[in-house]
């Protein structure tokens, strides 16, 4: 929902998250900006990392000017003192990074108490993930909000024992389009990448980091092809080991048979050009990626982390391979590579479930817990 007019009684909110990069919980945000009624809700972004503005332009379109903490110097100082000017302007923070909402649940003690925020939280992935002086603040502080998100049981699971039952799962969600891509832009992005009609074509999408397990799905891709010489794989994304990611590449002979494609914008055309999604993740949430799979119609071959089993069924809608296993993986990957009839029929069954990642739902129970919150902050 594009911008409206600015009544004065909206509930101010400012969403915290670490940076503004082609993240999962970045693309939820954005999903979240463009879905937010405006009429009740005047919501603000603050952001620290200034190296990842990549949505920064999209913020903007959606009618959200983020801001970023402690510019220009970034120092830690800084962003302290906007973080807590922003604070104080608002009637609720709702954190998305484990390190800003700690930060947060501080600077608000440090406000008078008629000018502190409620504050929320959601728990985008497995704490296991997070450093361990992260999780140890992060769990002292928590009991300082009002209300706490998990994005899927299994992030849920991993917070500790004496802190979990204050979580609630809330599945977050994407925009729901329209089933059946062009022909037309199958076809050009198909050509666009060297990819055969006949070929097969992986994509992944899934930033060059450690909890992503590249070198997993590379070595896994390397078996796959070797048994299905049809398979072809492309990964959408970029981060700090493409380096090291682009010599295991050189090391195993992939070539042109295995294609990084860097930072894209036109995610959903290589989706329409795919003929299955591939995660070979060792941590994970509940990948948005996979929910635009789904909604694309694409079968998923992923490793049972995080919040995949949840997502993926395994033999339903695409497989599920032990992680850090690359012959787990390949073997699943020939399996759907070589069978046409088994991709068309888990593909269905993908689609048909992307109806339950509406992002009006998750972004719906969001704002009844602000308003509800808000109110009872006013009795």
């Amino acid at each position: 929902m594009g911008p409206s007019a600015t009544p004065t009684d909206r509930i101010k909110v400012l969403w915290l998250i670490k940076g503004l990069g082609p993240g999962g919980a970045e693309q939820l945000l954005l999903l979240a900006a463009r879905t937010v009624d405006r009429n009740r809700f005047d919501v603000r972004v603050g952001y620290a990392r200034p190296d990842k503005t990549h949505l920064v332009q999209e913020f903007e379109s959606a009618g959200i000017t983020p801001v970023r903490l402690g510019a220009p110097s970034g120092g830690v100082v800084a962003q302290v003192r906007d973080l807590r000017r922003a604070m104080s302007e608002v009637d609720v923070v709702h954190a998305h990074s484990p390190v800003l909402a700690s930060l947060g649940r501080v600077v608000a003690r440090t406000l008078p108490p008629g000018q502190r925020p409620t504050l929320v939280s959601t728990e985008h992935n497995e704490w296991t993930s997070h450093r361990a002086l992260t999780r140890m603040v992060n769990a002292l502080t928590a009991p300082l909000d009002a209300q706490r998100w998990a994005v899927s049981d299994q992030v849920k699971s991993t917070i500790w024992a004496g802190r979990r039952s204050a979580y609630e799962v809330l599945i977050h969600g994407i925009e729901l389009t329209t089933p059946g891509p062009d022909p037309s832009v199958r076809a050009r992005v198909r050509a666009g990448l060297g990819v055969a009609d006949d070929e097969v074509l992986s994509l992944t999408v899934a930033n060059l980091r450690t909890n992503k397990d590249y070198p997993n799905l590379l070595r896994a891709a390397s078996a796959a092809m070797r048994v299905e010489p049809r398979l072809r794989f492309a990964a959408v994304g970029q981060g700090p080991l493409a380096e090291e990611m682009a010599a295991l590449h050189a090391e195993l002979g992939l070539g042109d048979r295995f294609q990084f494609l860097g930072y894209r914008r036109d995610v959903a055309d290589l989706m329409a050009a795919a003929d299955l999604f591939t995660l070979a993740s060792a941590h994970e949430g509940l990948p948005v990626a996979v929910m635009e799979a789904f909604a694309a119609g694409l079968p998923v071959v992923a490793t049972s982390v995080g919040g995949l089993p949840q997502q993926v069924v395994d033999g339903v809608q695409g497989r599920l391979a032990k992680p850090g296993d690359p012959d787990a993986l390949s073997s699943a990957l020939v399996d759907l590579a070589g069978s046409s009839e088994l991709r068309a029929r888990m593909g269905a069954a993908a689609r048909a479930r992307a109806p339950e990642y509406d992002i009006r739902r998750a972004v719906a129970l969001q704002e009844q817990a602000y308003a509800r919150l808000v109110a009872a902050k006013d009795r």
